[in-house]
């Protein structure tokens, strides 16, 4: 029986030894910071324009954290190649083999991947907030308002979450190709067109990204009329996560490698 140290230690060797993985993260990080910068750029320089009733519901914390729309992409990719990536090249032969007990294989897999992406999940939502508030001069949130850090701390669980989702879901499908396909028409296609449909957008609130991103709200939206709050939107999306992983789980018990 392999031990649960050596095991977490050839998890952490086969992520870093794959640049494509760390540079996804790497990625994740640089087009979330740069693209909230330059949102709260904008609408620094842009606020004169803006009406009435937009200044007074404006949200800096949030508005900082608009680049994870991008962001996510890479978070996404990341959570896909962690698990995926050995079927496509047939080193879960390989794994499997020198780790028979799948339990532990995928507890080492999925424990190594949140603990990466809760380290850049987090530095990414600090460094985004405070330059993002720098940005935006006299109309910045300070870290100690009501809802900020909540706020901030919520958008590195929201990342890490994702992550662990994408990891649950490419455990079930078994394919980069597939996981990809679906995952990302979901995110970026699917579930911001539902959530914006009168007749469905009710059920859309409580998709996984649609829920989790309510954490970052500090300002409510005058249009949401959602029954749950910030830590309830985040508490949905552990339910989605919880439930992804655990049907990775039972798939890589069940079917051959």
């Amino acid at each position: 029986m392999a031990a649960p140290s050596a095991v977490l230690q050839s998890e952490w060797t086969k992520i870093k030894s794959v640049r494509s993985t760390i540079w996804t993260l790497a990625l994740a990080f640089i087009v979330t910071v740069a693209l909230g910068a330059v949102i709260c750029l904008v609408f620094n320089n842009t606020w004169d324009d803006l009406s009435t009733e937009d200044q007074a519901t404006f949200d800096p914390t949030n508005t900082a954290f608009f680049g994870m729309t991008l962001g996510q992409l890479a978070l996404i990719v990341f959570g896909v190649l962690v698990m995926s990536s050995e079927y496509s090249t047939g080193m879960i032969r390989t794994s499997l083999a020198a780790v028979p007990q799948r339990g532990a294989f995928y507890t080492s897999k999925v424990a190594v991947a949140g603990v990466l992406a809760l380290v850049v999940g987090m530095a990414t939502s600090f460094v985004v907030f405070f330059l993002g508030q720098a940005l935006l001069g006299s109309h910045k949130a300070q870290i100690g308002d009501p809802g900020v850090l909540r706020a901030v701390v919520g958008a590195g669980l929201y990342m890490t979450l994702l992550v662990l989702l994408c990891v649950g879901a490419a455990a079930m499908l078994r394919s980069p190709m597939l996981g990809l396909g679906i995952l990302m028409p979901f995110f970026f296609l699917v579930s911001p067109i539902l959530s914006a449909v009168p007749k469905v957008k009710k059920v859309a609130h409580y998709f996984p990204d649609q829920a989790g991103q309510k954490i970052m709200q500090v300002v409510p939206s005058t249009d949401d009329h959602v029954s749950y709050g910030p830590w309830g939107g985040i508490a949905i999306m552990a339910v989605w996560v919880a439930a992804a992983l655990l049907g990775g789980y039972v798939v890589l018990r069940q079917r051959d490698a």
